[in-house]
């Protein structure tokens, strides 16, 4: 396991235990985003760009930056290059999909797009990876 590794892993179990959400499925997004520290992905077609390990949308930042009293280049820099941050915010956005559907396949979709037939395609990515890694098993 590489030094990256580690960290990204110590994170994700942190993030689980703040938000309550399942490692697993952190593990399966990362999985699915790829996504590098200090990595800006993008542009997207509506101009937006996908920050970091979890490829965090930058549509995120005006709310992330009120509610850390930053502005949004602080809270883009920090998001984008800070593993834990990222990641921190990856499950605060599935935390509040969860809270939202009541339903912890919905909030994967919806962690991608609330758009059906993307958020649809991206789920069953996600757990695709999580059986793929043997953190679920085979789901109809």
């Amino acid at each position: 396991m590489s030094a990256l590794t580690g960290i990204l892993a110590s994170c994700i179990l942190l993030a689980s235990q703040t938000y309550g959400v399942p490692p697993s499925v952190l593990i399966g997004i990362r999985h699915v985003e790829g996504g590098k520290i200090g990595q800006e992905a993008g542009p997207n077609d509506n101009g937006s760009y996908d920050l970091g390990p979890m490829q965090i949308n930058t549509v995120w930042l005006p709310k992330l930056a009120r509610t850390w009293k930053v502005d949004e280049r602080t809270a883009r820099t920090w998001i984008r290059d800070d593993p834990c941050t990222n990641v921190g915010v990856a499950a605060w956005i599935l935390r509040g999909h969860l809270d939202e559907t009541g339903d912890i396949v919905r909030a994967i979709a919806h962690y991608h797009s609330r758009t059906p037939v993307y958020g649809t395609r991206y789920k069953y990515k996600v757990i695709r990876q999580m059986q793929r890694y043997g953190m679920i098993g085979n789901m109809r």
